[in-house]
């Protein structure tokens, strides 16, 4: 019994928690700069009907187009997005290896 004690004690070290405002940074760099690529990709590409799908995006992040002002604007609104992703997964994260490891 006392050797099994000992391994939970040993995992319970070994589990360790995620710093939310690096993973908050991480998700919104990679937010914020996939947008600003998509769009830009879009742009670069070119064609009669640019970027119709991404064009939907217009309706939930104010200011954005498929255009280069839009892809900054885009940049912005991705890193905040991703970034309070990557932080509600941290705190969550965190929240759950506190309860199993009190």
């Amino acid at each position: 019994m006392s050797a099994q004690n000992g391994t939970d004690q040993e995992l319970a070290r070994a589990v360790a928690r995620i710093k939310a405002r690096i993973l908050a940074f991480i998700f919104g760099l990679i937010g914020g700069g996939g947008l600003f690529t998509m769009t830009a990709w879009l742009l670069i590409k070119g064609g009669p009907h640019v970027g119709e799908h991404l064009q939907l995006l217009k309706h939930f992040f104010i200011g954005y187009s498929v255009t280069w002002t839009g892809a900054f604007v885009g940049f912005a609104y991705g890193a905040v997005v991703g970034g309070f992703i990557g932080w509600m997964i941290g705190v969550v994260y965190n929240r759950i290896v506190g309860i199993r490891n009190p």
